[in-house]
């Protein structure tokens, strides 16, 4: 008696093409010969993105909109996370624990840089030499010792800058913002160290 073959039912079906598969592997393989799918493209330049909000977040760095604003302060922002991350800088919650010691943070991308201090994680390497970082943002600053690249200008005397804290420090030449305040006095400083140097005057260290 001739039994008939099963054949597998195809219960996987490629989202881009149609194409059905009988296992989850393969399928998985096909997904990846199709080029990610950018449908939506900034007004104001050719960068394209796969979410509509990342594209929104995205021109918003052309027309500097900034619709989010602090619940404690006038302080705007153009990111909704990026007003929250703000938020908690008055609330002083810090939800994001690190998993090697007690430190806690109010951003998870600062949890992320200080637990690297423990396991000496260092993902990020320069395209242009061997050297690595913990930090994206140091990465990138670095490179462009490389490059020669300035993209941060200041508003007051059009001097450039390839670092942005060293620009924000700059600025407070012009501006006369101290936003460093010591601990123990009322003493405020422009730039952070500065600060930490002067609180040590008041522990002996």
């Amino acid at each position: 008696m001739n039994m008939a073959t099963e054949v597998p039912e195809k219960t996987h079906e490629c989202k881009r093409c149609g194409q059905l598969f009988d296992q989850l592997s393969p399928y998985k393989e096909h997904e990846r010969t199709h080029p990610e799918e950018k449908p939506y493209t900034c007004k104001h330049c050719k960068k394209s993105f796969r979410r509509s909000l990342d594209c929104k977040r995205h021109e918003r760095t052309h027309t500097g909109e900034k619709p989010y604003t602090c619940k404690h302060c006038d302080k705007c922002f153009s990111d909704p996370s990026a007003c929250k991350q703000h938020e908690r800088t008055h609330t002083g919650v810090k939800p994001y624990s690190c998993k090697h010691c007690n430190k806690c943070f109010s951003r998870s991308s600062a949890r992320k840089d200080h637990e690297r201090t423990h396991t000496g994680e260092k993902p990020y390497s320069c395209k242009h030499c061997k050297k690595s970082f913990r930090r994206s943002l140091d990465c990138k600053v670095h490179e462009r010792t490389h490059t020669g690249e300035k993209p941060y200008t200041c508003k007051h005397c059009d001097k450039r800058f390839s670092d942005p804290s060293a620009w924000k420090q700059h600025e407070r030449i012009h501006t006369g913002v101290k936003p460093y305040s010591c601990k123990h006095c009322n003493k405020c400083f422009s730039r952070s160290p500065a600060c930490k140097e002067h609180e040590r005057t008041h522990t002996e260290e």
